[in-house]
């Protein structure tokens, strides 16, 4: 496995737990897809455009985003949309409380 995979995943995983972590939802965030995350929203009567959901689907979308590129070298695109995603799980964070 590359570094960028690990990085990946492990920023991925970090989210989920962030979410999931003494959550009062009933079900809980079990991956970062749209249909996961459409699911959680769901099953948790979540308002889809709370700002929460705006959050974890931004995120997704930047981790897809990493994920296609996972096959080439870091570009500067690459560090910068990894940075952006650390910004994301502080603001998630915040939401969360």
């Amino acid at each position: 496995m590359t570094a960028e995979f690990n990085n990946r995943i492990a920023a991925q995983r970090k989210i989920l737990q962030l979410v999931n972590c003494g959550s009062e939802y009933a079900e809980e965030l079990f991956g970062l897809s749209q249909n996961a995350i459409n699911r959680w929203v769901f099953k948790n009567h979540i308002k889809s455009e709370s700002h929460l959901v705006s959050l974890i689907n931004e995120a997704s979308a930047k981790l897809f985003f990493l994920s296609n590129k996972s096959q080439e070298q870091i570009s500067e695109e690459y560090k910068t949309i990894s940075t952006e995603i650390e910004a994301l799980y502080k603001l998630i964070e915040a939401e969360i409380g």
